[in-house]
């Protein structure tokens, strides 16, 4: 229980640091900086891979799966890829809530550190049910493996562009229970007007993102699941993945429009992995088949993205907000 302890007080020491010392200044990321923050994340996550195989070696971390050290190893960067990957459709979402609430880049920051600080606690807690549930029940693997097949496919003909937060039940849910001003006041999530404590649409950008996540969760981690059902390299892999999402969105979001085609990199991923889910008790795939299916895929709809002409008449993301 000590290795689980540990593991959450650096997370919050990193998260602390974070907004108390490197951003305590508001300030517009720019991407060479968003560029820096996102190879020190991902550098940390995949030099966690050795702290990982230690664990393991020295059995200092429950192994109810039965791992080996190498294997343990395999699986985080794998769980750790896949989470990665999921997280840029994420990206995507973000980047369509900031245009409609009109938040300006300024303020972005503050709103994705509360946001993941949420989604580590929400996405925690169905980590260990969903762990709970295939350790009990193992035949909720192929409910699972459907589950991340019919995803792949709403996501194959889904058309992202026409999402919009405002006409969401999320924000329609939330109107209900508070008012809401339409001016932002600063970095403030909430003001008083007329003795009324209304929220700001910088609150509402929140929730919205915070309560968004939880559905992607939804995919991501029955992805990470069809890897291994060992809860703490599923937990820190998806941690360790958040935790360089802030950065990542920064980078990415501005080149949105040049990634035209990882969308289907992602829904070949999902497809894989629900396939594996499916075939888990009648095939048995080795983690580096897995780790090159996921790499390949990124890989391809990166190039395919550089590679083919853009047609006219699209449009960029805005992420800068009005």
């Amino acid at each position: 229980m000590w290795v689980w302890i540990i593991f959450i007080a650096v997370v919050i020491v990193f998260l602390a640091l974070d907004l108390g010392v490197f951003h305590k200044n508001e300030h517009v990321i720019k991407s060479k900086e968003a560029g820096i923050w996102t190879a020190v994340w991902v550098s940390v996550a995949l030099g966690f891979s050795g702290v990982i195989y230690w664990l393991f070696s020295s059995g200092l971390v429950e192994n109810p799966t039965g791992l080996t050290p190498n294997n343990a190893v395999l699986k985080y960067v794998t769980g750790y890829l896949i989470e990665l990957s999921l997280s840029i459709d994420n990206v995507f979402v973000i980047a369509v809530i900031f245009s409609a609430f009109k938040i300006p880049a300024l303020y972005q920051h503050r709103v994705l550190f509360w946001g993941i600080l949420g989604a580590i606690i929400f996405r925690g807690l169905m980590i260990l049910f969903g762990v709970a549930l295939i350790t009990k029940f193992e035949w909720i693997i192929y409910v699972f493996g459907v589950f991340l097949l019919y995803t792949a496919f709403k996501m194959l003909k889904s058309d992202d562009s026409d999402f919009d937060p405002k006409n969401s039940w999320i924000f329609k849910q939330a109107k209900k229970l508070f008012p809401i001003t339409g001016q932002l006041h600063g970095h403030d999530f909430f003001v008083k007007r007329m003795g009324v404590r209304a929220a700001t649409p910088l609150f509402m950008a929140l929730i919205v993102i915070e309560l968004t996540d939880v559905l992607f969760a939804l995919d991501s981690i029955p992805a990470i699941l069809a890897i291994t059902a060992d809860p703490f390299i599923v937990f820190s892999s998806n941690i360790l993945a958040i935790l360089g999402l802030r950065s990542m969105y920064f980078l990415i979001s501005r080149m949105l429009e040049k990634f035209r085609y990882i969308n289907y990199s992602l829904v070949v991923i999902l497809a894989f992995v629900g396939l594996k889910m499916l075939f888990s008790h009648y095939i048995e795939l080795p983690e580096w088949v897995s780790l090159t299916v996921i790499s390949v895929s990124l890989l391809a709809g990166i190039v395919a993205s550089l590679l083919i002409p853009e047609k006219e008449g699209e449009e960029p993301i805005s992420t800068e907000g009005e």
